[in-house]
């Protein structure tokens, strides 16, 4: 199953509605586009495996690229709009990109790029002369090109530790464009995704990243139609799932938090009886927030646990968590290992570094020394995160092992600081971080949004105090409360927590 056999036989048929326009685009339509974008790719001295940039908010046109190169053998880089001019332009040089997709929305961030790589072609929606992407589509024809090859993209990290990493991918073994992907049994099997075409599902994060990308192009092959939001409202995407009768969607746990805080009546007020599936990751859930999904949504929700890596998944949905709280699932793809710092397998249980067995591991690109960093000596690979397995072989996250505090000699894992904190009525986000100090190595800090900034102070201060009071022990406690309207957080849920960090140790360098 792929978009160009649907664009055969149900060209009418919506494959992408934009929820805050409506401006639908047909499966016909995407299909003519995507072959003129690959016939664009060619125009421009494109050939399988060379790389080009996208940076573009969520538009129309984004899965139109996304086909297209997929059917050029091209390397699609999506790039974050969040990151700065220079970020980006690393992540351009380093991928070799010959060409940058992009919109009028990021002119300014563009001008720097463009003082960064002088001889870089662009294109820009909404631009005009030679720098015109509609001109540019509507030259070509709307046929497929004669080569047709599998494209792949290769995603970079968000950088919350460091520079961003790409992943190079491994080429498929099928290397025919319309050759089924692993991820199409996952979500028919796995998730118990519909594949007659009546799938309608809802993607409320930033195209850019893995999991709305991955999702989104699922469910084109499997004929759905793909609701993207422009961005992420809590109210809105409740309207919306009411409005187009969403079937199917996927989340991180701050999209949950930030529904959660939303006014019971306010809550209450939309039909969501269409919706059968709720898949969520990237971020470990807290566990009421968890159980106050479910309690709403009912036993809908799926959660697992991957990366843009791609070396393994775990599953699990409502009726495995509620038997295995805080679990992300058993592994369904890979086999999980948890490690010691001294590389041997620990008992269940004990948290340890997570590893995962599999015979198709991905690089880092131009980065051997990350990619050797990764590896355990028996051929595993890590993401980077702390976990333990209970005894049923299930998977529970603590923490990204980068994110650990020392404090005073005693390792501290700040999520579990986080998962209490934004359960407060009165937050609406939180980051904990180590900060420096002369005496303990580093000190507990916590970073709080507020629901209402008005109420930031020591009286709110002391409240949170008294509120972990009890549920953590004393060395966990956080010695600073920092109040902000916001946090550095991607719109894919992930924390900016390396800005944060860097920030409090500029401070303790002008202190010292």
């Amino acid at each position: 199953m792929h978009p160009i056999l649907h664009a055969q036989s149900s060209p009418d048929r919506p494959a992408v509605i934009m929820a805050g326009t409506g401006q639908a685009v047909t499966y016909g339509e995407m299909d003519a586009s995507a072959n003129r974008f690959a016939q664009l790719l060619r125009a421009r001295g494109l050939q399988p495996n060379d790389a080009y940039g996208v940076l573009l908010e969520n538009h129309p046109r984004y899965f139109d690229i996304i086909w297209g190169s997929q059917r050029s053998g091209c390397l699609l880089v999506p790039i974050s709009t969040r990151l700065t001019a220079p970020e980006i332009a690393y992540i351009l040089e380093d991928s070799g990109a010959k060409l940058l997709i992009t919109s009028r929305k990021y002119d300014a961030v563009v001008a720097g790029i463009r003082e960064a790589c002088p001889d870089l072609p662009v294109l820009v929606i909404g631009g005009a002369g030679d720098e015109d992407f509609e001109a540019a589509l509507a030259a070509q024809p709307a046929g497929p090109i004669p080569d047709q090859a599998s494209g792949l993209a290769m995603l970079y990290s968000s950088g919350t530790t460091g520079r961003p990493k790409g992943v190079r991918p491994r080429p498929p073994e099928d290397p025919s464009v319309t050759a089924p992907v692993a991820l199409m049994g996952l979500a028919t099997m796995g998730a118990g995704m519909p594949s007659d075409g009546s799938m309608v599902y809802l993607s409320p994060a930033p195209l850019y990243h893995a999991a709305p990308m991955g999702w989104g192009t699922c469910v084109h092959r499997l004929g759905g139609t793909v609701v993207v939001m422009e961005k992420f409202d809590p109210e809105f995407a409740l309207e919306v799932i009411e409005k187009y009768r969403v079937t199917d969607s996927q989340w991180v746990p701050t999209h949950f938090v930030r529904m959660l805080k939303l006014p019971e009546e306010v809550r209450t007020r939309y039909d969501l009886s269409s919706h059968h599936r709720a898949i969520h990751a990237a971020a470990p859930c807290p566990v009421p927030v968890k159980q106050a999904m479910i309690d709403w949504w009912g036993p809908v929700i799926i959660e697992y646990y991957a990366g843009s890596e791609g070396i393994g998944m775990t599953l699990l949905g409502s009726e495995q968590w509620l038997t295995h709280p805080g679990s992300v699932g058993p592994a369904i793809y890979g086999k999980l290992h948890i490690c010691g710092p001294d590389g041997e397998e620990v008992p269940a249980g004990q948290d340890g570094l997570i590893y995962f067995e599999n015979e198709i591991l991905p690089t880092y690109h131009n980065d051997p020394k990350k990619t050797a960093d990764a590896m355990h000596p028996n051929g595993w690979m890590t993401l980077g995160d702390i976990g333990h397995l209970d005894e049923d072989g299930y998977l529970y996250l603590t923490d990204r092992k980068s994110h650990m505090i020392i404090s005073g000699g005693v390792n501290i894992y700040p999520q579990e600081i986080e998962n209490l904190l934004v359960t407060h009525d009165k937050v609406m986000d939180a980051a904990v971080i180590g900060a420096p100090c002369p005496d303990l190595g580093e000190k507990v800090v916590a970073v709080v949004q507020p629901m209402d900034m008005a109420e930031a102070g020591e009286a709110l201060e002391e409240e949170l105090r008294e509120f972990l009071d009890g549920q953590l022990s004393r060395v966990k406690m956080p010695r600073l409360f920092d109040f902000r309207p916001e946090l550095p957080r991607e719109a894919n849920g992930k924390l900016y927590k390396r800005e944060l960090r860097d920030e409090y140790a500029a401070r303790a360098g002008e202190d010292a």
